[in-house]
């Protein structure tokens, strides 16, 4: 592994938490330079990433508003558990396929599903009106 940090002497746990990307490592030494370019190639995948999950996230919320109007129109509770186990069945097998651990289905389900029923919650006691989602509302 390569020491990029200024003082090799220094344990690299320790140099690591300490540094951030500038340009005078980077105009300094030619291998930090390349890494510095595949890093701001990464990040802006990443970003890239990141926006397409969040617009994902603003349209799987306009499905659950939608079924949350139509649980409040039917009389059903805000909180499906039986739902929400076959999805935590599910998503853990996907998160398996997709190499990733576990884990990462609860993280998910900690944040998605809980989310979702705090927004049913709000349009069952606005009367089945999804208008309460509105950010100012």
């Amino acid at each position: 592994m390569t020491d990029f940090s200024e003082n090799a002497d220094t344990p690299q746990k320790e140099s690591w938490q300490n540094t951030t990307i500038n340009d005078a490592q980077e105009q300094a030494n030619p291998q930090v330079a390349g890494a510095v370019e595949r890093i701001k190639q990464l990040r802006q995948s990443i970003d890239n990433v990141d926006t397409a999950i969040v617009s994902l996230l603003a349209e799987r919320f306009k499905y659950t508003s939608e079924v949350g109007v139509l649980k409040s129109q039917a009389g059903f509770a805000p909180e499906d558990r039986e739902r929400e186990n076959q999805q935590a069945v599910r998503l853990k097998e996907v998160a398996i396929n997709a190499g990733l651990e576990p884990s990462i289905e609860e993280n998910y389900r900690e944040f998605v599903v809980t989310e979702a029923k705090k927004r049913h919650q709000r349009i069952a006691e606005a009367g089945g009106d999804p208008g309460v989602l509105d950010i100012y509302a």
